[in-house]
């Protein structure tokens, strides 16, 4: 019986070796696939960015521990402690004002960042110089830093830095001095600011000596010596308010005439008149008016050059005064006429009205009745057009003396009489108030006197 024969199958038990791509099923081939897929998702994951712990730090932290750390790290210990002391020193003098102040409702330099970053990159910059032993750098950085805060509530800050500055100033040795006299001139202007006059007397006094026979100038090219002297006239010139409203006259004039010089010796015609013009107010209250006079004709010269008509005006009025005390009268008139056209001509109102006050007053006391009178009721004018009621009531009144003035002579002698036409006459003004009793041809009587001392309530 024969059966058929089927040939055995050849089964391998490990795969051939030979095969490659998806055939390839073993677990080294999986793990190397495993391997590629990893590898090609790694990019993917290394573009997700990573934060470090600064950058954190600058988002987690406030502005003032971050520039105070970077400081330190960068080694600025000097510029760390000015920064700390000012902060602190802001505090203190906030709790000092108290709730209420003005530097209450201010924001500190902590709730500021561009001030606060600007304190920091100038102070580092400013010990950088201070390492290289550069101080003519160190004094820019903090002259930069005292006008960068000029601010009101940031004035504190500035007068520092403009301190710092002059000790700075005085360590450079190089410039024949000049970094210590532009040092001195803004820390005078600090002093004046502050009302400190004093000390900023003494600055600009160290300012003077520095620059004398100097040529430096200042970046505009204004000579620094004419600065100091500048400065110096507007110190003494507000030194001189003390004796003034003390009355003690002698030593305001002693003030005065030092201002009067430095403001010469500036070179500035501007500022030398209006010196001049206070020396001659000062000489009026002692009752020297001749010297008086020659420091106001100074001042009305130097007005008249440089055209400036404000100027002229306070000159003539100031001159008339010292006339007026000498008893001319007749020159007093004519300076005060001037007064008066000079105001009229740069509509300067208040002076006008003024000149036309006295000088109805001089004509009331000179017997000139009915030219007071005209000048009286054309200062009354002007004071209803500038709707000033206390001008308008003192003009009323002064209208009022003078037109009685001028009526009592011819109205007293028809009262005396009391003719028939007399009293015609009074009754019929009495129905009309017509200038009927007007006296032109009057003298200076009482009345007159009286109106006559009340110039000097207009010539101040």
């Amino acid at each position: 019986m024969s059966a058929e024969f089927t040939p055995r199958q050849k089964v391998t038990f490990l795969p051939d070796i030979n095969k490659t791509g998806q055939e390839q099923t073993s677990p080294w081939s999986r793990m190397q696939k495993k391997g590629k897929e990893t590898e090609t998702a790694q990019p993917a994951r290394s573009q997700t960015p990573t934060v470090s712990k600064d950058e954190i730090a600058l988002f987690r932290n406030s502005v003032r521990q971050n520039a105070c750390v970077e400081m330190l790290r960068g080694g600025f210990h000097r510029s760390f402690s000015e920064l700390f002391s000012l902060l602190q020193r802001w505090k203190e003098i906030r709790l000092a004002a108290g709730p209420g102040s003005a530097i209450w409702q201010h924001k500190s330099l902590e709730e500021q960042p561009a001030k606060l970053h600007t304190l920091r990159h100038y102070l580092t910059k400013a010990e950088t110089a201070l390492r290289a032993g550069a101080w003519s750098a160190v004094y820019d950085q903090q002259v930069f830093l005292a006008q960068y805060f000029r601010e009101p509530e940031d004035r504190w800050l500035s007068c520092h830095f403009y301190q710092t500055s002059l000790t700075s100033a005085r360590r450079v040795k190089i410039d024949g001095g000049r970094k210590e006299a532009e040092a001195l001139a803004n820390m005078g202007q600090v002093y004046m600011e502050q009302g400190q006059l004093d000390s900023a007397r003494e600055q600009y006094e160290c300012f003077y000596q520095l620059t004398a026979g100097r040529a430096w100038r200042s970046e505009g090219g204004r000579s620094l010596h004419c600065q100091a002297c500048e400065g110096l006239w507007r110190v003494y010139t507000q030194l001189a308010d003390r004796p003034l409203q003390a009355n003690d006259y002698r030593a305001a004039i002693d003030t005065l005439s030092k201002a009067f010089q430095m403001a010469k010796e500036a070179g500035d015609h501007r500022i030398e008149g209006e010196a001049a013009y206070r020396v001659g107010l000062a000489y009026q209250c002692v009752g020297d008016q001749v010297t008086a006079k020659r420091f106001l004709n100074m001042y009305m010269e130097m007005s008249t050059a440089l055209g400036d008509a404000g100027g002229l005006g306070k000159a003539y009025k100031a001159i008339a005064k010292s006339l007026e005390s000498e008893g001319k009268l007749s020159e007093t008139v004519q300076y005060l006429e001037k007064f008066a056209e000079v105001s009229q001509g740069n509509n300067q109102y208040h002076n006008l009205e003024e000149a036309c006050m006295c000088l109805g007053v001089i004509f009331n006391s000179r017997g000139q009745y009915e030219r007071g009178c005209t000048y009286f009721e054309r200062g009354y004018e002007i004071a209803r057009d500038l709707e000033e009621v206390p001008l308008l009531q003192r003009a009323q009144v002064f209208v009022g003396s003078a037109r009685a003035c001028s009526m009592i002579r011819k109205y007293s002698r028809s009262v005396e009489t009391a003719s028939h036409s007399d009293l015609l006459l009074l009754t019929a003004w009495k129905e009309s108030r017509q200038n009927v009793f007007t006296d032109t041809a009057g003298s200076a009587g009482e009345s007159g006197g009286v109106l006559r001392r009340g110039i000097v309530c207009f010539l101040k």
